[in-house]
């Protein structure tokens, strides 16, 4: 089993807390799907989330946040 750290985040999404926030928000998502849907594999979310990350099949997109006017 490979090991994935920060830095291999960092590698594919510019900083290594970009790159955590982003495959920590994957895993969420895998975690919203039925069961039936889910990749069936012994590894944990987080882990699948940043194997995913790391080896390119994740591909995301940095948007501004909108600021509420209050």
């Amino acid at each position: 089993m490979k090991i994935y750290t920060p830095s291999d985040a960092a590698r594919h999404a510019g900083n290594k807390y970009l790159g955590v926030l982003i495959a920590a928000r994957f895993a969420r998502a895998i975690n919203e799907l039925p069961r039936e849907r889910l990749i069936q594999k012994e590894q944990k979310l987080t882990t699948q989330a940043l194997e995913a990350l790391c080896t390119g099949e994740l591909e995301f997109k940095i948007t501004r946040r909108r600021r509420s006017e209050a």
